[in-house]
């Protein structure tokens, strides 16, 4: 008897999975209001040099002040990290009369004066992280993503080794404790520190949260239950969009998007174990009680199993606990598919933080681009779970993946003057790129087995982690080439797209619980 036969005989989708999926999807909105975080933490308000003052400025106003005293670019602009190195009152009289000899500009000298219409305080703003500063603020985005990327690698190991519910609490306990830490950070060095440390610690939710619903669910609700999971991470995205606008000062926002944490925890008391987990492990007495727990809440009374049938469901000789992420690629078939499927995990989450981490490029205001990012999420999410159904999880990876792409590239070639036919393509790349992001998931819990499949989440999540974590330093190329952080985006989406069409398809198979069963 396989595990797939029991759920059919307990109820594959009743109330108790309907239960234990919407436990599961509380931690689920959370995630990308940390993941999304930087957005708002690190907003760079507009900005310009300190000027000191001087006996001369008395009987000119705070604009004549800035008028002699700063540059300004062609379009009129004050610049934000240059000043004259004397007043220049001759340009009180004609102000389109701008210095040529460059000799006289340099760099800010007194610090930075910000406007502080939109934010009450960022941490660009609290340690003066712009013009030569600004890879440091891109860089806090990067460490948290770092952070996620190693908790990837351990807590994926550790899910399968000591289960799937401790390590969830685990990680969400740790999410807490370093997200509290985060808001009470005092120097940048702490901050830093503490990010990676929440990321670390919050990897471990985005890694076990999806596996543990879908373990109980049978083949046939597998991808509603995967669709359902994923629409809570974009109410989530909304939802950092309203908090945000609430919220202007950056220790209280830490604080509010952490505090839901706490809820999580209290309903995780309701959430049992995997029982595929505990019987590959051979912790059959558990999976036992679990298993009629969950006959009983969905109407099954007649249902018996023995222990020692449960026993015979051991697919595999080796004990759960001695596999490793080097199992992988042991044998050929796994081989193939943990490569190709760490490179479309690198090529989707690459390009999706590329898009969401770049709200202010597309012509809508910030927390508007934030809240419409999400709520186009969910359409998306609908559309997939017909495709993915109809046409295959492969295809529907491939061509949302490529979809992708293509749509930040046609935002290069679209002039910045189109700002409405800009944000349209901009919307319709997300919810393409939230597509691919969302069969990834479904997609890779399926091609590993149940000895090996968090190990492979693991693998998978932590190269992904790593496009997290190149994507916001990308930004930066603008300096070399103002579409150059695009291009890149969309050259890297189209190719990992492509080597989707190299996995095998898992539409209508069985989840696979032994080594054997994939090979």
């Amino acid at each position: 008897m396989k595990f797939e036969d029991l759920l059919l005989e307990i109820g594959g989708f009743g109330r108790f999975q309907i239960f234990i999926l919407f436990i599961l999807c509380l931690p689920r909105v959370n995630l990308p209001m940390h993941f999304l975080l930087h957005n708002f933490l690190a907003a760079t308000p507009s900005h310009h040099c300190a000027i000191p003052h001087q006996q001369a400025f008395v009987n000119l106003t705070t604009e004549e002040v800035l008028l002699i005293s700063i540059p300004r670019d062609p379009d009129g602009t004050f610049r934000s990290c240059e000043m004259f190195s004397q007043p220049q009152f001759q340009l009180l009289l004609n102000s389109s009369l701008q210095p040529e000899n460059n000799s006289i500009i340099q760099q800010c000298q007194y610090g930075w004066v910000y406007d502080h219409s939109q934010f009450t305080s960022t941490i660009s703003t609290q340690w003066d992280l712009v013009c030569e500063q600004r890879g440091l603020n891109q860089a806090t985005a990067t460490f948290f993503f770092i952070g996620v990327t190693m908790g990837a690698v351990v807590f994926g190991y550790l899910s399968d080794r000591f289960g799937r519910k401790a390590m969830l609490l685990l990680s969400l306990v740790g999410s807490i404790i370093f997200g509290m830490l985060s808001a009470a950070s005092v120097s940048y060095s702490m901050l830093v520190i503490t990010r990676t440390l929440t990321g670390v610690a919050l990897s471990g939710v985005s890694l076990i949260v999806l596996p543990l619903g879908m373990e109980w669910v049978d083949i046939q609700h597998r991808t509603f239950s995967g669709i359902l999971t994923s629409i809570f991470w974009s109410i989530g995205n909304m939802l950092l969009a309203m908090v945000a606008y609430l919220v202007r000062e950056w220790h209280w926002l830490v604080v509010a998007v952490t505090g839901p944490c706490l809820l999580s925890i209290v309903c995780l008391w309701w959430v049992p174990e995997s029982a595929r987990w505990l019987i590959a492990n051979g912790k059959v007495k558990q999976a036992h009680r679990h298993l009629l727990r969950c006959a009983r809440m969905n109407g099954r009374k007649d249902f018996t199993v023995s222990p020692e049938a449960l026993r015979r469901m051991v697919t595999d000789k080796k004990p759960g606990g001695s596999y490793s992420y080097i199992s992988l690629f042991r044998t050929p078939v796994l081989r193939k598919i943990s490569l190709c499927s760490g490179a479309v995990w690198f090529g989707v989450a690459f390009s999706y933080y590329g898009m969401s981490l770049n709200l202010t490029s597309f012509g809508l205001n910030m927390y508007l681009s934030q809240f419409v990012f999400g709520i186009i999420e969910i359409p998306a999410k609908m559309i997939m779970y017909v495709l993915v159904n109809r046409v295959g999880r492969r295809q529907s990876q491939a061509w949302s993946l490529i979809l992708t792409g293509l749509c930040i590239g046609a935002n290069v070639l679209i002039p910045t003057s189109f700002t409405s036919l800009r944000s349209v393509v901009a919307i319709m790349g997300k919810g393409f790129s939230e597509a691919a992001f969302t069969t990834i998931f479904l997609y890779t819990s399926e091609l590993y087995p149940t000895v090996l499949r968090q190990n492979g989440m693991g693998y998978t999540s932590f190269v992904a982690r790593l496009g997290g974590s190149l994507a916001p330093l990308v930004f930066l190329l603008d300096e070399v080439w103002r579409s150059l952080p695009e291009v890149t985006y969309c050259g890297v989406a189209v190719c990992c797209g492509l080597v989707a069409f190299l996995l095998p398809e898992t539409l209508n198979v069985r989840l696979p619980e032994g080594i054997e069963d994939v090979e």
